[in-house]
C-alpha cells in the first residue's frame, strides 16, 4: 500500500520538485498539491492522505495552522514540516499544533522520503540540528498580544497604523512595544522584529 502524501507550497518550483522527487519512491504517491495552507485539510480528506508534508510559510493559512486544521479534520493523518527558514520557535509551535516532523528543504531527497515513511509509521522526525537550537533557544517569551503588535510592526506601520489595525489604543500599543523591546534586548522597534522572526516567534 502507498503513503499517500498531499504537498503545499507557495513556490511552484519547489513544490514540484518535491513532488516528482518522492514521486518517484515505490511507496509514495502524491495525491495533491497545493500553493497555500488554505485548502489543506480538505484536501487531505477528499484524498485520504495519510501524510501532509506543509511549508510553514504560506500566504492564505500558514503551515502550522494548516497543520492544526488537518489534525483536527483527519486525526489519522500525519504532518510533516518542511521549512526553508529553521527558526526554533516555528518547531515548538509546529509540534504543538500537531506535527509529527520538522525538515529543512535541503534535506536530501532520500532523507525527505525516509522522513515522510518515518511520521506515517507514527514516529517523530526532527532536523537534529534545529532541535538543539530549540532546547538552547527556549520559548519565546512574548505575549500574544506582544507577538501580535510587532508582527503588525514588522510592515512599517506608525503606531496609529498598529493600534486601527489591532483594535487597541495607541497607549496600549505603546506598553506592548516597549515591552516587546524588553523582552528582546532590543533597542529599537525594528531590532525587536528582527530578533523575534530570527527565532520563529512572530508568523
Amino acid at each position: 500500500m502507498s503513503i499517500r502524501l498531499v504537498i503545499a507550497d507557495d513556490q511552484a518550483l519547489v513544490r514540484g520538485a518535491l513532488a516528482a522527487l518522492l514521486g518517484l519512491e515505490p511507496d509514495i504517491e502524491v495525491v495533491a498539491e497545493l500553493g497555500d495552507g488554505t485548502g489543506v485539510a480538505d484536501a487531505v480528506v477528499e484524498h485520504s492522505a495519510d501524510v501532509a508534508m506543509l511549508d510553514v510559510e504560506m500566504p492564505g493559512l500558514d503551515g502550522i495552522s494548516a497543520a492544526a486544521a488537518v489534525r483536527q479534520a483527519a486525526p489519522g493523518c500525519r504532518v510533516l514540516m518542511v521549512t526553508t527558514f529553521g527558526r526554533p520557535g516555528y518547531l515548538k509551535r509546529a509540534m504543538l499544533a500537531g506535527a509529527s516532523g520538522f525538515v529543512v528543504k535541503d534535506t536530501p531527497a532520500r532523507q525527505l522520503a525516509e522522513a515522510v515513511r518515518r511520521v506515517h509509521a507514527g514516529l517523530r522526525v526532527v532536523d537534529p540540528g534545529l532541535a538543539a537550537e530549540s532546547l538552547a533557544s527556549g520559548d519565546s517569551p512574548l505575549t500574544e498580544r506582544e507577538a501580535e503588535v510587532l508582527k503588525a510592526a514588522s510592515d512599517g506601520g506608525t503606531v496609529a497604523d498598529i493600534a486601527k489595525a489591532a483594535l487597541l489604543s495607541e497607549g496600549t500599543v505603546r506598553n506592548y512595544l516597549s515591552a516587546a523591546m524588553a523582552k528582546t534586548g532590543a533597542r529599537t522597534r525594528a531590532e525587536a522584529v528582527r530578533l523575534a522572526e530570527d527565532n520563529g516567534w512572530l508568523l
